[in-house]
């Protein structure tokens, strides 16, 4: 018999009546962003708002049709190195931040838009293999720069800089915001309110790894995507668990209020938000969620990610990815061949993509930057087959878990 005994809570009935009386009466939520309001880098003519492309429409069909966001579909979510159709990549993990945010969102009177915008862009500058992929990388950069790589921080400069979108101040901020591994029972809304504060912000996390801990998105939208972030992990990575046989059952979990399956931490954790923010121009949880969602995620930890199957080996695969790039790099750049990978898979692609974007203009910039930039665009598969082209001869090799390994 299963442990998880919590029941499905159901909306506040006075909060309930409230949300359906001022749906009835048209009054918007006061903190909602207001599509009028939006801010972008450039003010070009195409992008202004119009009835069939709203602003914040128009973020999400610029995340859409990028080819970051196409990658997303073979980067790690949790498990790598297994042919699996049953777990989740990332491109299903932002599809379903976005759901939950929207749900959220759409109860407490937010712009779904700009929500929808944040949750699909969050991603985009995540690295193959998952976090662990992402670790391994900015222990590279930070070796040989002092700096650091951390994805949120990349995504924006995925959206902002190497395919210059246009994307808005609002979801960027939300993008780089979203870091949702610093749980808070209480979310209130940061103060970014400008492009010259928004790059600031962005170099204080390349310099210096403790300020992640401290932004803030500056919407009630942004909020809510990184709260929606945790919740449809926390759930989602567990029926994955289940899938790769990491787990035998959930009864390892346990939980006083949210539950210990996906359709109840994601039910549970969406209405007592809902309970605990209507009005009130932040975002929160009870004492008792809270304490169940930070146990949620340490149980997580303990039972799925600490054995997600990223082999040590694969930390000395990126350093000698990113040593090798280095060099073919510089080598090509003073030979003039751009025979390289980085520069036939990478730097055409991308001027070709960013429409903007100028090769002279790019190759100005620090060698590791762009090293950085090539790595963590790649998918986790095509990692895989570009490591076993530049070092044929090497005794390294990822093994992957194929569809038939369990079969005699």
């Amino acid at each position: 018999m299963s442990k998880d005994t919590a029941p499905y809570l159901s909306l506040d009935p006075e909060i309930e009546e409230a949300i359906r009386a001022d749906r009835a009466a048209g009054r918007e939520n006061p903190t909602r962003f207001r599509d009028e309001d939006v801010v972008r880098r450039e003010d070009f003519k195409h992008d202004e708002a119009t009835l069939t492309r709203p602003a914040f429409v128009r973020d999400i069909e610029k995340v859409l049709n990028i080819p970051a966001y196409n990658r997303y579909t073979d980067k790690t979510q949790v498990f790598s190195f297994a042919e699996n159709d049953e777990i989740s990549r990332r491109g299903l993990h932002v599809q379903l931040v976005s759901r939950v945010a929207r749900g959220i969102g759409s109860l407490l009177g937010l712009n779904c838009d700009l929500i929808e915008a944040i949750a699909l862009g969050h991603d985009v500058g995540h690295t193959p293999f998952g976090h662990a992929g992402e670790r391994f990388l900015s222990t590279c950069y930070h070796r040989r720069t002092g700096r650091y790589f951390n994805h949120n921080v990349h995504s924006v400069r995925v959206l902002d800089d190497l395919y210059r979108r246009n994307v808005s101040l609002q979801t960027l901020d939300g993008v780089l915001c979203h870091n949702g591994e610093f749980a808070q029972q209480r979310l209130v809304r940061g103060t970014c309110g400008s492009f010259q504060e928004l790059d600031a912000l962005v170099e204080a996390c390349n310099a210096d790894e403790l300020t992640i801990k401290t932004l803030r998105p500056s919407t009630l939208e942004g909020c809510v995507v990184r709260v929606s972030d945790m919740i449809a992990y926390l759930g989602k990575d567990r029926q994955d668990a289940l899938a790769m046989g990491v787990i035998d059952s959930l009864d390892v979990f346990d939980a006083d209020v949210i539950g210990t399956t996906n359709a109840k931490i994601i039910n549970n954790l969406t209405v007592d938000i809902v309970n605990n923010s209507y009005g009130t121009g932040e975002i929160a949880m009870s004492e008792a969620v809270f304490a169940d969602l930070k146990r949620a995620k340490k149980q997580n930890y303990e039972v799925i990610y600490l054995k997600e199957g990223m082999v040590d080996e694969t930390e000395n695969l990126v350093e000698e990815m990113f040593e090798e790039m280095y060099a073919q790099l510089l080598s090509d750049v003073i030979t003039d061949r751009r025979e390289s990978p980085i520069f036939q898979h990478h730097l055409k692609r991308l001027c070709a993509a960013s429409r903007s974007i100028k090769p002279e203009e790019y190759l100005a910039q620090d060698p590791n930057q762009i090293v950085v930039d090539y790595m963590a665009s790649m998918t986790d598969s095509y990692f895989m087959a570009i490591y076993a082209h530049l070092f044929p001869e090497s005794p390294r090799r990822i093994q992957t878990r194929g569809y038939c390994a369990d079969l005699a």
